[in-house]
């Protein structure tokens, strides 16, 4: 039965688990990913935050070597919310997007890998991340916070995706967070 009362209750808001990679080879790394953490938070509930993790630039290779990790995120944002507040946070902490060098080097980057299972294709967005299932620098620490995450369109679980990575750049643990 519903009363007037429960009718005017406003309906819970759905809450959704997303994963992000960040990765930094500017600057103060370390400082560069806790400040990005600090401002993540203010977007949901951290639920894990991974170790940090050295990397070997990909692609283009000529920049100093990154420092990277996974954060999983409780959130009531939509994944269209959560990248513009994202790239907010990117622009706050020094990031500079060069179109002469899209893959250079940058205080902060920060990409949604996962968002719950969802599958989003647009102009603006991938999900998951389509270069995921290739990154070690991605795999690695996502996998130490979240090795059953399902990747809904290769349908296999982030340990299987890193299990099956054949050899390439490298990733090493430095530090716990």
């Amino acid at each position: 039965m519903i009363t007037a009362r429960s009718a005017a209750r406003p309906a819970s808001p759905v809450r959704k688990l997303a994963y992000l990679s960040l990765g930094s080879n500017l600057g103060d790394r370390e400082a560069n990913l806790k400040a990005a953490i600090e401002r993540v938070h203010s977007l949901g509930t951290l639920q894990a935050v991974s170790s940090f993790y050295e990397t070997e630039p990909v692609e283009f290779t000529a920049q100093p070597w990154f420092l990277n990790c996974a954060v999983e995120l409780e959130t009531e944002q939509t994944p269209k919310q959560l990248l513009s507040a994202i790239l907010q946070i990117e622009e706050e902490l020094g990031r500079r997007r060069l179109a002469t060098q899209p893959k250079g080097p940058r205080t902060l980057d920060i990409d949604i890998i996962l968002y719950d299972e969802s599958i989003i294709h647009t102009t603006e967005l991938t999900v998951p991340h389509p270069s995921m299932h290739e990154r070690g620098f991605v795999l690695e620490p996502l996998a130490e916070i979240a090795a059953d995450a399902w990747h809904p369109v290769l349908k296999k679980t982030v340990r299987e995706l890193r299990d099956a990575l054949a050899p390439g750049a490298a990733v090493r643990r430095i530090s716990r967070t």
